[in-house]
């Protein structure tokens, strides 16, 4: 416990480096709680319907204001096993905070946890940097901040979703797992066992990275029977396991109570539409009156498919490879090329002016083109670094470590196409890696001349990133 604490305290340069951006982040949730204050704060519309209609960036859910009002298992069980009993402790304090005063304060009980988790992001960032890459702190502080002048990693933190929380939790084992290979030891059982019902629980496929972590420091030793056993294959069924019974228990009820209620609504619906259409058609013969009626229902039926199918939560969806499953979630047909300029590189980093922070499943296009040139400058040359980086951090185990999570999250979503119509709201899952890869090549030239040169283009990018999105995000959420 000593270590863990000792782990957690902040130190003074890491205070001095995380100035700016822990202001902005408070300025940024205090917009955000302004937003739909006088609605969210009243404990009788505290519910799940007004939470949707009324919360609106980008894609982001307000799950969690309305499972920390009311609780009970709203997340997608398979894709977020734990997540719901992770923030019980948050509904708790919210109901006897709203028996004190009598209003419903969800958006502050929620703000301080992501507040937390964004700020000891960009701490341990900064310790990537300091400590794993061993980079000066100008430099430290430039791309640990340009991590957060980033769009949806800003946005991100400050929604009431849970990207902020995985973005914390996998920059806090990378950081681990940096300084583990520093000091030629590996992760122990119970410490791979811990990370992992933690990540995985949060989001599962976060577990998934912690493996791949765990494989880089621990290396042969990863596939040893005991460990493998103990530290792999049985936290991964347990995991599982958990879900399986959280979907019976929790979601399978109600998806059954909700289907039986629908059913009987529908089938009165229809009674009283027939028995509307009996008493105005001038067919007299029951069989008649019976098959004409049905006629009329398959047409509107067919009308309303044809209708929906024209909506954007239809029509921005591309074609699963496979029905069923899993892959139901996945995409064959969007535009890969125009995805990963867009909205892959380009609107997870910066911000679209057109259909700004709109949703695709309600107004806004899957592919949207930016008005400027110099967008795609920016763009260009954050990819180039990126590269860059790469390269120069070829011959490091802790950059690849690195980049293997960032190829896992390419695998899912620009391979299977998992959340492709929206994939900059996953950003926050693997845009540090970019910032990352960049500290490999500040650190190979910074004895160089073209060292003051690289440290300019970096610190203008950020500013200009910083500048950029922030105006557009206050300027909407205002």
């Amino acid at each position: 416990m000593k270590k863990l604490i000792q782990l957690f305290k902040v130190r003074r340069e890491e205070w001095l480096a995380s100035a700016v951006t822990l202001v902005m982040l408070l300025a940024l949730h205090a917009l955000v709680i302004a937003r739909n204050f006088d609605l969210f704060t009243k404990t009788n519309a505290g519910h799940w319907t007004v939470f949707i209609k009324n919360f609106t960036v980008s894609g982001f859910d307000p799950i969690t204001y309305s499972v920390v009002t009311y609780w009970e298992p709203n997340y997608n069980v398979y894709r977020h096993p734990l997540l719901s009993f992770i923030v019980w402790p948050l509904s708790q304090l919210n109901g006897w905070l709203m028996d004190a005063t009598g209003i419903n304060l969800v958006q502050f009980v929620v703000a301080v946890p992501l507040l937390l988790c964004a700020f000891y992001t960009f701490v341990f960032m900064f310790r990537i940097f300091r400590d794993v890459i061993r980079l000066r702190f100008f430099d430290s502080a430039v791309l640990s901040t340009m991590l957060f002048s980033m769009a949806y990693v800003m946005v991100s933190a400050v929604v009431p979703d849970h990207f902020c929380v995985s973005m914390f939790l996998l920059v806090f084992t990378i950081y681990v797992a940096g300084m583990k290979m520093q000091a030629g030891r590996t992760f122990k059982i119970w410490q791979t066992v811990v990370l992992f019902f933690v990540t995985a629980g949060v989001t599962l496929s976060n577990g998934i990275k912690t493996y791949l972590y765990s494989l880089f420091t621990n290396g042969r030793k990863f596939f040893r029977l005991k460990y493998f056993l103990f530290a792999v294959l049985l936290p991964a069924t347990l995991i599982w396991g958990f879900a399986r019974w959280e979907y019976r228990t929790f979601t399978l009820p109600k998806e059954k109570a909700d289907k039986a209620a629908l059913a009987k609504k529908n089938a009165e619906r229809r009674e009283k539409m027939y028995n509307t259409f009996r008493n105005t058609t001038q067919l007299k013969d029951s069989a008649e009156i019976r098959a004409a009626f049905n006629a009329e229902m398959k047409r509107r039926a067919r009308a309303k498919y044809l209708s929906d199918r024209q909506k954007p939560w239809n029509k921005h969806t591309g074609k699963p490879m496979a029905e069923g499953g899993f892959m139901k979630w996945t995409d064959a047909t969007t535009s890969r090329a125009s995805t990963a300029v867009e909205n892959l590189f380009g609107e997870s980093v910066q911000l679209h002016p057109d259909y700004l922070l709109q949703d695709t499943l309600r107004s806004r296009p899957v592919i949207v083109l930016y008005r400027w040139a110099v967008n795609y400058v920016v763009e260009a040359l954050l990819v180039a670094f990126f590269a860059a980086g790469i390269w120069c951090g070829r011959r490091s185990r802790f950059m690849w470590m690195t980049l293997s999570g960032f190829a896992f999250d390419m695998a899912i979503h620009l391979g299977l196409g998992f959340g492709i119509n929206e994939v900059y709201i996953m950003g926050a899952h693997w845009l540090f890696v970019m910032p990352i890869t960049m500290g490999f090549l500040v650190k190979a030239i910074e004895q160089s001349r073209a060292a003051a040169w690289l440290r300019g283009a970096l610190t203008v990018l950020t500013a200009w990133l910083l500048a950029y999105n922030l105006t557009l995000f206050v300027g909407y959420l205002s």
